[in-house]
Parts: C-alpha cells; structure tokens; sequence
C-alpha cells in the first residue's frame, strides 16, 4: 500500500510537484521577490522626493521673490520656479494675468509629470496583488487534476495515494497568496504616499504662483 513520502516539507512537495505546478510555484516566488524589490526602491524614492517637496515649499513660502528661492539641483523647486522665470522673460510687456494663466497651465503639467513618475512601479504591484492568486490556483486546480487521474489509474480512494498531489497543488495556492497580500499592501500604501508628494508638489506650484504674481504686480 502507498504509504506518505517522508519529506513534505516545501521543498521537498515542490520537487515531487508537476512541471506545470511547479513552473507557477516558480513564477509566484519571482514575483513575491520583484514585489519586494519595487517596494524597497519606491519607498527609498519616495522618501527623497518627499523630503525635496517639503523642502521646496518651505523656500518658496520664506522666499520674498522668485530669484530669491535659490535653486535645488533639478528637484520640484528647480522644475517650478525656473518655468514660472522663463515664462515671465518671454512674456515682457504682456498682460500679468496671461503670464500668470500660462505659467499655471505649464506648472499644471509639470505636477503631472513629477506624479506620473513617481508612479512608475506601482502598476506592477497592482498586476501582481490582482493576478496572483489566480496563477496560484491555476497551479491547484492543475495539481488537484493530476490527484484524480492517480486516483483512476490506481483505482484506489486511498489517503495515501491523493494526498501529496494535493498537497503540492495547495502549495500552489498559499505561494499566490504569499506573493499578492505584500504586493496589495505596498500598493495601498505607496497610493497614499504618492498622492502626499502631489498634494505638496502642487502646493510648491501655487507658491511658485503667488510669487510670480507678486513679481509681475511690482514690475507694474
């Protein structure tokens, strides 16, 4: 009588696993490991960005011009007030309020560019948290199948016999849940994030237009 293999550990029911159960074992412990590579590099990212922002916007709201904010070497506050500067030079002898709505509308873009960058990444980690627990039972299903034809070419109900094939294709399933719980949690968390880093680029960019206006109501 078949009698239980000794090594059930992990390990040991992912080498007795299908080629097929294994190959999406293999391809949910890949993406548990790129979920959390992206989540140590977008919250390394984040932290710096964060600190440029808020760094930025205490400049700008000390500033009493706009040449006088300085300059921070191509973060936020270097994108913002040297665009607010260029407009304000092409537009000498113009009305203010058509160089203050076309410095608006250039800002407006330049938020958005810093906020579409800042989501690079996180859309993996969306894909991962949606898509990987089907994967994982793709991977049961496929193993709970081969149980059954064991189970017919043996002719046997036997524990013994059906147990390590389901086994292995529930192993299947708990490393789909092992690989989308961290990615939907880094999800969530880096939405948050990053929606604090807009709200405070745009902040810098309302400052960055109040003090273009002050600017343009002394040259007059």
């Amino acid at each position: 009588m078949s009698t239980l293999p000794h090594d059930l550990s992990p390990w040991g029911m992912f080498a007795a696993a299908d080629a097929v159960v294994q190959t999406v074992m293999l391809g949910l412990l890949l993406a548990a490991l790129l979920s959390w590579i992206i989540g140590l590099a977008k919250a390394w990212e984040l932290r710096g960005a964060q600190r440029q922002a808020r760094e930025a916007l205490q400049r700008l709201r000390q500033g009493p011009t706009l040449d006088a904010v300085g300059d921070d070497d191509g973060g936020p506050l270097h994108l913002l007030a040297a665009t607010a500067r260029h407009e304000a030079r092409q537009s000498v002898g113009l009305s203010a309020d058509g160089i203050k709505e076309r410095a608006a509308a250039s800002l407006g873009r330049i938020e958005a560019a810093l906020g579409r960058r800042m989501n690079r990444g996180t859309g993996l980690l969306a894909t991962i948290g949606a898509t990987a627990p089907f994967v994982g039972l793709f991977g049961t299903v496929w193993g709970i199948m081969n149980s059954f034809i064991g189970i017919s070419k043996t002719q046997t109900t036997n524990l013994a016999v059906v147990a390590p094939g389901i086994a292995e294709a529930l192993l299947a399933t708990a490393l789909g849940l092992f690989a989308a719980i961290p990615a939907v949690i880094l999800y969530n968390v880096f939405a948050r994030r990053i929606a604090g880093y807009r709200a405070l680029v745009a902040d810098a960019g309302t400052e960055v237009l109040n003090l273009l206006g002050r600017d343009l109501d002394r040259r007059a």
